[in-house]
């Protein structure tokens, strides 16, 4: 059974007419998982003996995976940092609850960035994910290891979280869909939180459908997050399927010059243009726009995240969360240093650090302040931008998959690897990162498109229209 590029829908069309069952799609699954996470190092804990099959239900008996910084109750919960590798959900995120009251099979919690802190997962506290096309390569991050479950078909969809690229990024490294919506279209609550103005929960699948119908499950008003949109859940799968070629007539769509300039690579561009110029070949009117430059973006992110960070860091005090027991403290405080100083890996202080810097006295209005206007000025801009066209596309990264090792080069590599995705993500913007083919080195590349916020619509409209034009 071939279980790469399985969707949700393909599955139940297949159980349908009686091509395999579900307990046959899950064994297969469990000997791909066995075969294949020795050697990409996938899964941080594996769940599908707690999982059950839930009869008739929509998602019942398709294997997904969750990024291990969501709350589920009664499973490990350890965002890949050795300070919460023993730590158990007393609690389900409302992610996680909305997915098993619509049946969800889950195979584990996949591998991240310790608290999401990268865009590699070499910054995992336990090991580093590798990219499916290449072991030499990663797979992306900070949600790597969901990427790349459903990139081997280990998992049919995967639920990762994004605060600048985190799912967008490893989407197109790994070669599938990734799709981060509005900020606040899916409830945060239960996500351990990295940068809380920034988080927002994704999907990561196979097809555009599959991401409409995972979305029409996790939106919706939930009281539980304040920063969640009031609105209903939304209605996505039968437009999605209703959506024709002749639909991209007409279409407005943006490329911002500075996102295909000499910063970007040659390879990365060269795949991307082909993808505008087949869009404008079936009817799309594409136009070169001016946005704020992403330096700017990166400046501004790289502030307000790290002050994120410390405050919400600052938490973890290493009693409730801890590692290390009462009995091996000398004393009280003994017990919260120890746990702190040995629990957190050098990324997580690093950050830490810094946030606490820019937020101290004398120095929050230099810093946090002039970046949070910055970012209003950046939203404005946007706003600006929307009045001339539907939608904004371009590469998703600067450059394909990064070699093992990479990361330790750069204090910033995380955000100069998602410098095409932090605009949009300070705005929070619907963002979604489609497939546009391989670089002769036989790595994925992404292609990201992103509209006006509450536009994931028009965001998924464009997605299946690519996808149409690439079957």
């Amino acid at each position: 059974m071939n279980l790469k590029g399985l969707t949700i829908t393909q599955i139940k069309k297949d159980i349908d007419s009686g091509k395999y069952s579900y307990e046959e799609l899950i064994s297969e699954t469990r000997k791909t998982i066995e075969e294949l996470d020795p050697k990409l190092h996938v899964f941080v804990s594996r769940t599908d003996e707690k999982a059950q099959q839930s009869g008739d239900r929509q998602l019942a008996g398709i294997p997904a995976s969750l990024k291990d910084n969501f709350n589920w109750k009664g499973t490990k919960t350890t965002a890949s940092s050795n300070i919460l590798k023993n730590y158990t959900s007393p609690y389900n995120a409302t992610v996680t609850e909305r997915l098993l009251a619509a049946g969800a099979f889950f195979m584990g919690k996949t591998n991240m960035d310790a608290f999401a802190h990268g865009s590699s997962t070499e910054k995992s506290d336990f090991f580093t994910t590798l990219n499916p096309y290449n072991k030499k390569h990663v797979a992306g991050g900070s949600s790597g290891g969901a990427a790349a479950a459903v990139a081997t078909g280990m998992s049919v969809y995967s639920i990762g979280s994004e605060t600048a690229g985190s799912v967008r990024g490893p989407a197109a490294w790994c070669g599938v869909y990734g799709f981060a919506p509005t900020y606040g279209r899916f409830s945060r609550y239960g996500l351990i939180a990295m940068g809380s103005s920034l988080d927002r929960p994704g999907i990561l699948a196979n097809s555009i459908e599959d991401i409409a119908i995972l979305t029409e499950i996790l939106s919706g008003h939930d009281p539980k997050d304040a920063t969640s949109i009031d609105e209903p859940a939304m209605k996505l799968v039968e437009a999605i399927n209703s959506f024709k070629l002749e639909d991209l007539g007409g279409l407005k769509l943006g490329v911002p010059k500075n996102f295909m300039d000499e910063r970007i690579d040659s390879e990365v561009r060269n795949k991307v243009q082909e993808a505008i110029d087949l869009l404008k070949k079936n009817g799309a009117d594409v136009k070169e726009i001016a946005l704020f430059d992403q330096k700017y973006a990166l400046a501004v992110y790289t502030v307000i995240s790290r002050s994120e960070i410390s405050s919400n860091l600052a938490r973890i005090d290493g009693i409730r969360y801890g590692h290390r027991s009462s009995e091996q403290a000398e004393t009280f405080l003994d017990q919260i240093a120890y746990n702190r100083q040995e629990g957190f890996g050098n990324e997580a202080k690093q950050r830490s650090m810094t946030g606490a810097y820019t937020l101290s006295a004398g120095y929050y209005d230099a810093y946090y302040k002039r970046a949070q206007q910055v970012r209003t000025l950046i939203i404005e801009d946007f706003k600006q931008v929307f009045q001339e066209v539907d939608l904004i596309i371009g590469p998703t990264m600067p450059m394909n998959a990064t070699k093992i090792g990479d990361a330790a080069k750069s204090p910033i590599f995380g955000e100069l690897m998602d410098e095409l995705a932090e605009p949009s993500a300070l705005a929070g913007l619907p963002c979604l990162s489609v497939p546009v083919g391989f670089d002769s080195k036989g790595l994925p590349t992404g292609m990201q498109i992103f509209g006006k916020q509450k536009d994931e619509l028009g965001v998924l409209k464009l997605g299946r229209i690519w996808e149409i034009l690439s079957e």
